[in-house]
């Protein structure tokens, strides 16, 4: 799991160093074709870089996204109206038929349907229309990391041409420097607060809640710690019941919008007695974890969870376990 995670840099370059044709000619899809909203299909890690790839859709396209319950397609038989829509699935393998049998429908409805998968000969990327491989490389680890890090910046990228954006381009291009950066930050102090935890909420808004989603799903998967994801608008609602002494709370703070009231909700938990481990960027005095950044706000994520991916392995061995040989799971889970 380390080593995949350190290596996520190098996967990244190679992606942005291919398919640049095909990511254009999908930018140029995509503009001339009158989308009213999109629909992502995805599992696990690559259904929390969809809601990545969501967001961006959202806050930069103006389309409303939905992730896709798929036993609507795959059990309920469900009549979802396809034409004039965007199905985009996420996919490290490529197997899953709950994965597979969206996108086939999706595409004989007559929608826009796109696989950014790992597998590029697997049968999800054969169902899709635009099938864009991610280049990760086999992944030994159960646990996924250079894959997720390819899926977050493969979403990025469409989202890049669609909107024929520079700045995000030009930050996608310095994206392998960041993540090399990233690998090196020392989140020694998450281990002391962490190793002899039994269970932790992980926070964060907008764009940095699916990294909130992906890190409280690696806590359980790596290190059997208990882990709930909520959004930082949410907290203050039921989950504050569980927030007594010494409570831990991981809070991404990335940049943008959402980042201030982030802040403050860690100074407010602190006063509850919680221990919080705010992550934010190096100019957040009230950090406890620092938080690499990237070329633009929008790319923040994707560098935020190498850092964590890094330490999320080294906890995980603190913990006595094996990072690479979470109890009970396999590589290739395939549901209907």
């Amino acid at each position: 799991m380390l080593e995949e995670a350190v290596s996520a840099a190098d996967c990244v370059a190679l992606q942005l160093a291919n398919d640049a044709d095909r990511y254009a000619a999908l930018g140029h899809h995509l503009r001339s074709t009158a989308f009213h909203n999109a629909v992502t299909v995805a599992r696990g890690s690559s259904d929390h870089a969809s809601s990545y790839l969501a967001y961006l859709i959202m806050a930069r396209m103006g389309r409303l996204v939905t992730s896709l319950p798929m036993s609507l397609v795959t059990l309920y038989k469900a009549p979802l109206q396809a034409a004039g829509l965007l199905a985009v699935s996420v996919s490290q393998s490529g197997q899953s038929p709950d994965v597979v049998e969206p996108i086939h429908y999706f595409r004989a409805g007559g929608a826009t349907t796109v696989a950014l998968v790992n597998d590029i000969d697997s049968p999800l990327a054969h169902e899709a229309e635009w099938a864009l491989p991610l280049r990760a490389g086999k992944e030994q680890s159960v646990a996924a990391t250079k894959s997720f890090i390819a899926s977050l910046t493969a979403g990025a990228r469409l989202v890049a041409e669609w909107q024929q954006d520079d700045e995000l381009k030009a930050g996608l291009a310095a994206l392998p420097d960041a993540l090399r950066r990233a690998a090196q930050t020392d989140w020694s102090a998450a281990l002391e607060v962490l190793t002899p935890a039994r269970n932790i909420m992980v926070v964060g808004r907008g764009i940095s809640f699916p990294i909130a989603l992906e890190a409280a799903l690696k806590f359980k998967e790596t290190s059997a710690l208990q882990a709930e994801a909520f959004s930082g608008a949410e907290i203050k609602h039921g989950p504050m019941a569980l927030i007594d002494e010494g409570y831990p709370l991981l809070i991404f703070a990335t940049r943008g919008p959402a980042q201030a009231g982030l802040v403050a909700l860690a100074d407010e938990m602190r006063g509850r007695g919680a221990r919080v481990l705010l992550a934010a960027p190096a100019d957040v005095p009230s950090r406890d974890l620092e938080l690499p950044v990237a070329a633009c706000p929008d790319l923040d994520p994707i560098v935020a969870i190498a850092a964590f991916y890094v330490m999320a392995a080294h906890l995980s061995e603190a913990r006595g376990l094996d990072p690479d040989k979470p109890r009970h799971l396999n590589k290739v889970t395939r549901t209907h």
